[in-house]
């Protein structure tokens, strides 16, 4: 990319193309949808954290007038043990309906199919299971236990040598290692060293998970749900049933967040086979309660930390054991937690082990930079301690042991040009970080590291006959995707962005697309639409060349326009995009461009968080009273999404260190199942946070862009933790902070 490139749209900040149907409630979310003969599904759920399933009677459900048909997981086939690639296909089989055992309080065991939401909650009530319960596990630390409850009987610890005879609720260990630490630590004259604990907590998107399916009579299923990725769903259902992908047709609806909560299935095969069964279109929606207790959160975690420094700053060596809760199945966000621990910094001796744990909670997912906001709250918060001992401001010592271009990362590869220097600079600069604190408030300071995504994204831009252009992806639209894709289709086009209409097409309609996550969507699909676009450039040069009757290398772009150049056709007038479109009939027939690919060359991204918090000692009650969050955006596409991205993950970091928590009681039934009781931030709890956009620009992107969309969220919990330390004096290891918790620590010092 040439950083001498001037923009015309991209940069800019229009109205989204599907707002006005938003803020009109004209756009159909998941619930939305309805059919001509649809049925009601309902799901019958473990009561228990652990339990034998003994028998299962489903006809007391089906003798109720009006239900139409019931499953258990004997309706499914069974999928082999073995599994290749990221998803074990066996595990999420069980996990959308149990087999032999439930595994968690709120495991699904049976589903129904009735003519009303009503009847079909009744009849799943009568269904007969007869469980043998089981011991169960809630924690890490428990399940660790050489006494534990063992949840699967086939799991042994994979990464340890030799791998263990016994099953096990320790799935995977990992491990990073460089240079000598121990040597690393002989040479530090501070050390700093400290345990931390985090609870489970959920996303909280505001839409629950809801699906529409019908399998017609040729065994063609199509299926509408809110999701992140379609042809995921597509995938995964396919895999399930034991279906070809050709079987099922998935159509995306608007989607009311995600944050990496929606990128696998719940719902959706129990749909179709349920409509597979009653011959009529299925509906199955979740209660907030559903969502809660069935749908994947992100994992508690124990961190220990140990990091040591020579009496100048320079970081010597760092050392660390992260344990990541995976709910009922494997699949924690341990090694990304393992890979972000120290990714901010540039170390020479480094060792970090990440361990995998089974416990009897629902199977975590995604929740926005899967494992990396614990892994900062640790470290930055021991960054943060390190520079009170050595008397070195926060800034400052980051600053000194900041990655640059050309430092090697953790994980191993060098970075390419990165914006983390220029986010502490401009955090030290910021009126925020130079003004006075009031009574009772503290300022905390901490900076994140995520990688982002690139995977394979497809894409086509069609030009209409009116000069207007449409741009057909397959990445549902979670941030403001669909206006960040016109602004660079307009981009190379040369048209206003109001003259191009987004598309989200369904399955059959656009190339294969990777789910909406990673922050890989404005990046990876973005590539493939200005590829797509500039094949349309392509044929508008081609067809005015030949309207003109000189040679393509005549025909330049610009503004929207084809213009003769090099001497040829001068006297031509220039031919705009629509007196070129509105004649393509003549010149060759319709005019689209496609392009589909696997975006390499993606740019992480860093961020550096400042946050001012206000703390009653009387009440435990915290209060944060300003935060600005700062990052690297490689080129800011549509400035006010990416500042959006950067509030949301500011918002929710907030939220998971002063109060989200699950909580379970002896049972292990949650207690907190509802947003009354599970304290999510509302706007009344929260400043104005201001944003700052560093732009850095990505070397490997047309455009400069690097994802924004997850690091936002890696360093609120730390800056938050360290702004109450400086408030109250008193280190918390363990999130939430909520205010008994804060005000037991503060009477206990006060002691």
């Amino acid at each position: 990319m040439s950083e001498e490139r001037k923009f015309r749209w991209v940069g800019t900040r229009p109205i989204r193309q599907d707002g006005v149907d938003k803020v009109t409630g004209r756009a159909n979310f998941g619930a939305d949808f309805s059919l001509p003969g649809m049925l009601h599904g309902a799901l019958l759920r473990s009561p228990h954290a652990h339990a034998r399933i003994v028998s299962i009677d489903l006809a007391p459900a089906l003798e109720l007038e009006g239900v139409k048909t019931a499953i258990c997981g004997a309706d499914f086939p069974e999928l082999p043990e073995a599994n290749e690639g990221p998803v074990d296909f066996r595990d999420l089989a069980q996990n959308v309906m149990a087999r032999d055992k439930v595994l968690y309080n709120g495991h699904p065991v049976a589903a129904v199919a009735a003519t009303s939401a009503l009847l079909a909650a009744e009849a799943a009530r009568l269904i007969a299971v007869e469980y043998e319960v089981l011991p169960h596990v809630m924690n890490l630390d428990d399940a660790m236990a050489p006494d534990a409850p063992i949840l699967h009987d086939d799991m042994r610890t994979q990464g340890v040598d030799p791998v263990p005879e016994e099953p096990t609720n320790i799935a995977s260990r990992f491990e990073l290692v460089r240079g000598d630490v121990d040597a690393g630590f002989a040479q530090a004259d501070v050390v700093v060293e400290r345990e931390f604990t985090t609870k489970t907590v959920h996303q909280g998107y505001i839409e629950p998970h809801a699906v529409v399916a019908r399998e017609g009579e040729d065994g063609q299923s199509v299926v509408w749900c809110c999701t992140q990725g379609h042809f995921m769903v597509r995938a995964n259902c396919a895999r399930l049933l034991g279906l070809d992908t050709s079987k099922i047709k998935v159509i995306a609806s608007e989607i009311g967040g995600g944050f990496g909560g929606k990128t696998t299935v719940y719902l959706e095969p129990l749909a179709i086979l349920l409509s597979r069964k009653s011959g009529r279109p299925v509906k199955l929606v979740m209660s907030r309660e559903d969502v809660f207790r069935a749908s994947g959160p992100t994992s508690a975690t124990r961190i220990s930390v140990k990091i040591g420094a020579k009496s100048d700053g320079k970081l010597v060596a760092a050392k660390a054991w992260l344990g990541y809760e995976a709910g009922a199945f494997k699949g924690s966000p341990v090694m990304p937690g393992v890979m972000c621990m120290f990714a901010p910094y540039d170390l020479e001796n480094v060792a970090i082990e990440g361990f995998d744990i089974v416990v009897n909670k629902p199977k975590v997912t995604a929740y926005r930079a899967p494992g990396a906001p614990m892994a900062a709250y640790a470290s930055e918060s021991l960054i943060d301690e390190l520079a009170r001992k050595l008397e070195i401001d926060p800034i400052e010592l980051r600053l000194m042991n900041a990655v640059k271009e050309g430092s090697s990362a953790i994980y191993g590869p060098k970075f390419r040009a990165i914006g983390f220097i220029e986010t502490l600079e401009a955090a030290r600069q910021h009126p925020h970080y130079k003004a006075e604190l009031g009574k009772n408030c503290g300022r905390g300071v901490a900076s994140g590291f995520w990688f982002n995504g690139g995977m394979q994204s497809s894409a086509a831009v069609t030009l209409n006959e009116d000069g207007t252009a449409t741009v057909v992806t397959g990445s549902p639209d979670i941030g403001g995707s669909r206006a960040s894709l016109a602004l660079m289709a307009a981009e190379e086009l040369g048209i206003d962005p109001v003259n191009i209409r987004p598309v989200v097409a369904d399955t059959e309609t656009i190339g294969y697309n990777d789910s909406t996550g990673g922050s890989r969507v404005t990046f990876a699909t973005g590539m493939a639409v200005i590829e797509a676009a500039r094949d349309v450039v392509q044929q508008l040069r081609a067809r005015a060349a030949s309207t003109w009757g000189v040679d393509l290398d005549s025909v330049e772009w610009s503004e929207g326009r084809a213009v003769a150049s090099n001497g040829a056709g001068e006297a031509n007038e220039p031919l705009t995009i629509r007196a070129l479109a509105r004649g393509a009939a003549r010149t060759g027939g319709p005019i689209s461009g496609r392009a589909s690919l696997t975006a390499r060359g993606v740019g992480p991204s860093f961020s550096t968080h400042i946050c001012d918090i206000e703390v009653d000692p009387e009440t435990g009650v915290s209060r944060v009273v300003r935060y600005t969050a700062i990052q690297d955006a490689g080129k800011a596409i549509h400035p006010s999404y990416v500042e959006g991205q950067f509030q949301g993950g500011v918002a929710q970091g907030i939220g998971w260190a002063l109060n989200e928590e699950y909580v379970y009681n002896a049972d292990g039934s949650m207690e907190n199942s509802g947003f009354l009781d599970y304290r999510m931030p509302v706007a009344s709890d929260l400043p104005m946070i201001d944003t700052v956009i560093i732009e850095v620009a990505n070397p490997t992107h047309p455009y400069g862009v690097r994802g924004v969309g997850e690091t936002p969220i890696v360093p609120p919990l730390a800056a938050v933790s360290n702004a109450v330390r400086d408030a109250t004096g008193i280190r918390f290891d363990s999130l939430p902070m909520s205010p008994p918790v804060v005000l037991a620590k503060i009477l206990q010092a006060q002691d």
